[in-house]
């Protein structure tokens, strides 16, 4: 089975960039979006052969995520388990759910999730609740391991190691670079996961998923890796190939993919 994930950052502008052909070449089983940025009715965007699934920010223009599957789900669950929410700190972030940024698709002998991390903002002005929901969906990641086998993909608003990163020394205590995010991304996957791209190449340089609009970083290839294709460990032996597709414009991010054998 093939998995694309993407941010598109703007589903509506992408769809005026070539993004119908885009998806049609992959051919995906799955193609999960990330920042899709609409509400419900703003675009009729389907595909044949295809089921999508919808979780929309309350805050127009903001977030948002999507699947699109060739797949009937047993069911599909949205945002994270109130249980797990109510569990957590109060610092002012016991809405998380408002904001469109989790689905979650069930089958029969494994989960397919989706996410689009939030941001730490300028400043680090929101790192104490990005901390907040780092926890609170790892709990959730792990608790759906638990059950089956489970992908989980997105923007993760994270450069793990500085392997991902074209500087890190000068990005040092910028969001998506704090100690404190790299340190929850290595819990999370010393938790059970696997990230799907450096299992296949471990020590590959300068290919990443994200470059600002700003200086030409995508033409200088100053970029982050920041979206990724977990999977549980014990998926690893059915892993075919993850690639990223550096190639496919539209978008400040691009594609990135997993094969598996399921």
């Amino acid at each position: 089975m093939k998995f694309i994930s993407w941010n598109v950052n703007g589903l509506r502008a992408v769809c005026g960039k070539g993004f119908s052909e885009t998806f049609a070449t992959f051919g995906a089983d799955f193609f999960c979006l990330q920042e899709t940025k609409m509400q419900a009715g703003q675009l009729d965007l389907q595909f044949p052969g295809y089921e999508s699934y919808w979780n929309y920010a309350e805050k127009k223009g903001y977030s948002g995520t999507a699947i699109f599957t060739k797949h009937t789900p047993l069911q599909v669950l949205y945002g994270i388990p109130e249980d797990i929410i109510t569990s957590m700190p109060d610092n002012g972030w016991q809405d998380m759910n408002t904001e469109g940024r989790v689905i979650t698709l069930e089958y029969p002998t494994f989960y397919v999730v989706t996410v689009y991390t939030p941001n730490s903002q300028d400043g680090l002005k929101r790192l104490d609740q990005r901390m907040t929901w780092d926890d609170a969906f790892r709990l959730y990641l792990q608790r759906l391991d638990e059950q089956k086998p489970t992908l989980v993909c997105g923007d993760m608003n994270v450069a793990h190691q500085e392997i991902d990163i074209k500087n890190p020394k000068t990005n040092h205590r910028n969001a998506g670079f704090t100690d404190e995010e790299r340190e929850k991304f290595t819990i999370l996957l010393q938790t059970g996961f696997t990230d799907t791209f450096r299992h296949f190449f471990p020590n590959q340089k300068d290919i990443y998923s994200w470059w600002s609009y700003r200086f030409h970083a995508r033409e200088r290839n100053t970029g982050w890796r920041i979206d990724y294709w977990l999977c549980s460990n014990r998926l690893q032996s059915q892993l075919q190939t993850a690639k990223i597709h550096t190639d496919i414009l539209g978008s400040d991010h691009c594609p990135v993919e997993v094969e598996v054998n399921l």
